[in-house]
């Protein structure tokens, strides 16, 4: 199980690298398709199931539709792509970087932290993400109400930020 979380965080830590030094949309988008298929995988591996499945669905079916639909209209017609040479050298800079910030915490990291929370008790009846979500909906209305509201923003935000010099997807028809 350590070996296949160990795999998980490296895939996620390399999707961001990918994401980061991402020269067009196009491919931001496909990166954050595999994002958030591997940080499910590693809420799966930490007994989240029910809370990765939810995550899943909203985060795919609601952003993920928002942000193709803007960069489909911000279409480029010639985009850049992860050969070009700018595009390795941010590569090779961000992966830098994180070996870096990975070398300064090595030491403090330990395998024994990694296993699931619903695994330390012998006869656990009930799993900690199923009955979480039940108080989410009883008690974190608000929050649920402030979560729409950033989505709502989110949309906004990331229309505006593919309008570009040509007034993109807010231009006057």
């Amino acid at each position: 199980m350590t070996y296949l979380m160990s795999l998980l965080m490296l895939g996620l830590v390399f999707g961001f690298v990918a994401l980061a030094s991402n020269p067009s949309p196009y491919f931001a988008a496909l990166c954050l398709v595999v994002l958030a298929g591997l940080g499910c995988g590693i809420l799966i591996g930490h007994g989240g199931s029910f809370l990765s499945l939810v995550l899943f669905l909203i985060y795919l079916g609601g952003m993920l539709v928002v942000f193709v639909y803007s960069a489909a209209l911000a279409a480029e017609p010639f985009p850049e792509s992860w050969g070009d040479r700018p595009v390795v050298a941010y590569v090779l800079g961000y992966l830098l970087v994180v070996g870096m910030v990975g070398g300064w915490f090595w030491g403090g990291w330990y395998e024994a932290s990694w296993g699931a929370a619903d695994e330390l008790q012998v006869l656990m009846m009930g799993v900690g993400d199923t009955e979480g979500v039940a108080v989410m909906y009883s008690s974190g209305g608000l929050m649920l109400v402030a979560c729409a509201w950033v989505l709502l923003l989110t949309l906004f935000v990331v229309l505006e930020l593919t309008r570009g010099l040509s007034r993109g997807t807010l231009r006057a028809v």
